[in-house]
């Protein structure tokens, strides 16, 4: 919810820039250079920013794929990011990746010899 939000703003502030500087001062140019300036800022805000926070904070809304062939074992949030564990069974390995804001500083952990679906007695 807080994402649709999020990007109402951005869609109004887009239109006010073209409504005011457009229609009522009659400076297109200068209203298109700011609707897409506005609209950069907020793109760029909202994925190297927001997002995650949104999610974690405010219940908006993020997709993660499982990359093909490993199965989700399980999410966790360090801060405002998120690691996902998937345990790949062709090559019995767990893999912790971090997606960061913007995924700028993204970490692995690979954990070699690792069975989680292998009951130990």
């Amino acid at each position: 919810m807080i994402t649709y939000l999020y990007w109402t703003l951005i869609v109004g502030l887009i239109i006010a820039a073209l409504i005011i500087l457009g229609n009522k001062f009659k400076k297109w140019k200068a209203a298109i250079i700011s609707a897409a300036v506005i609209l950069a800022i907020g793109t760029t805000a909202y994925y190297f920013y927001f997002q995650q926070i949104f999610v974690k904070r405010y219940g908006g809304v993020m997709t993660i794929t499982v990359p093909d062939g490993e199965r989700h074992l399980a999410a966790t949030w360090k801060d405002d990011n998120l690691w996902i564990e998937n345990y790949d069974p062709k090559t019995n390995t767990c893999h912790f990746r971090e997606y960061s804001r913007g995924n700028l500083l993204q970490g692995q952990v690979t954990i070699k010899q690792c069975n989680p679906m292998l009951r130990q007695k």
